[in-house]
C-alpha cells in the first residue's frame, strides 16, 4: 500500500531540501576552512619566530587540504593550500627542496586559476614562479612578467610581485623602473609590518645602487 500522493510529494520535498542544506553546509564549511587557512598563511608571514611561522603554515596547509576534500571546486581552498605550501618551502630561504613538491604546488595553482581566472593572488604566485623557475616549470619568464604587471596594476599591496619585477627590470638594465618597483615594495612592506619583505626590498635597492 503506497503513500497518498500529497504525502509522497511532501517526503520528496523534504529529502531534496535536506540534500540541498547538506550541500550548502559542506560548501560553507569548505569556504570557512579556506578563509582560515589563508589567514594562517598571513599570520605566518608576519611572524618573526621560525617555529611560529612553521606552525602557522602547517596548520594552514592542513585546513586547505580539508577544504579541498569538502569542495574541490572552491578556488580559495586550492589557493590556501598553495599559500601555505609555498611558504613552508621557502621557510629557510629561497630554495627548491623537492621538484615533486614544486610541481604539486604548480598543479594546485593551475587548478585555482582554472576555477577563477581572475584570482589575483594565484596569478601573482604563478607569475613569480615562472620568472624564477621557467625551465623547471615548462613556462617562460616573459609570460610570468606579463602576469605580474597585471597583478601590480590591480593589487596595490603586491609586495613580492613588485620585487620580482624589479629584478626582471634590473637584468635588462632598466634600473630606474627596477628602483621604482623596489621602492614601492619597501613602502608597502613597512606599512604592513612585513619584516622579511622589508629586508628583501632593502637588499634589492642596495644591489641596484643610487639613482642616476
Amino acid at each position: 500500500m503506497g503513500f497518498p500522493r500529497p504525502w509522497r510529494c511532501g517526503v520528496v520535498a523534504c529529502v531534496l531540501l535536506a540534500a540541498t542544506a547538506s550541500a550548502l553546509k559542506a560548501e560553507e564549511s569548505a569556504a570557512d576552512l579556506a578563509t582560515r587557512g589563508l589567514a594562517l598563511c598571513e599570520e605566518g608571514r608576519h611572524a618573526t619566530d621560525r617555529t611560529v611561522r612553521q606552525e602557522r603554515f602547517q596548520r594552514g596547509q592542513a585546513l586547505g587540504e580539508r577544504a579541498i576534500a569538502l569542495d574541490d571546486a572552491n578556488a580559495d581552498a586550492h589557493f590556501a593550500l598553495v599559500c601555505n605550501m609555498g611558504e613552508l618551502m621557502r621557510l629557510d630561504g629561497e630554495s627548491v627542496r623537492s621538484v615533486l613538491e614544486l610541481r604539486r604546488l604548480f598543479a594546485e595553482l593551475d587548478r585555482t586559476l582554472a576555477l577563477n581566472p581572475d584570482h589575483i593572488k594565484a596569478m601573482a604566485t604563478k607569475g613569480i614562479l615562472l620568472c624564477r623557475l621557467p625551465r623547471l616549470l615548462g613556462g617562460d619568464a616573459t609570460t610570468g612578467e606579463a602576469m605580474l604587471r597585471r597583478v601590480v596594476a590591480e593589487d596595490p599591496s603586491a609586495v613580492s610581485s613588485r620585487l620580482v619585477l624589479a629584478k626582471q627590470c634590473a637584468t635588462r638594465g632598466e634600473r630606474d623602473e627596477a628602483r621604482a618597483y623596489a621602492s614601492r615594495a619597501l613602502q608597502i612592506a613597512r606599512d604592513e609590518g612585513r619584516a622579511d619583505a622589508v629586508a628583501e626590498a632593502q637588499a634589492t635597492l642596495s644591489q641596484l645602487g643610487p639613482s642616476n
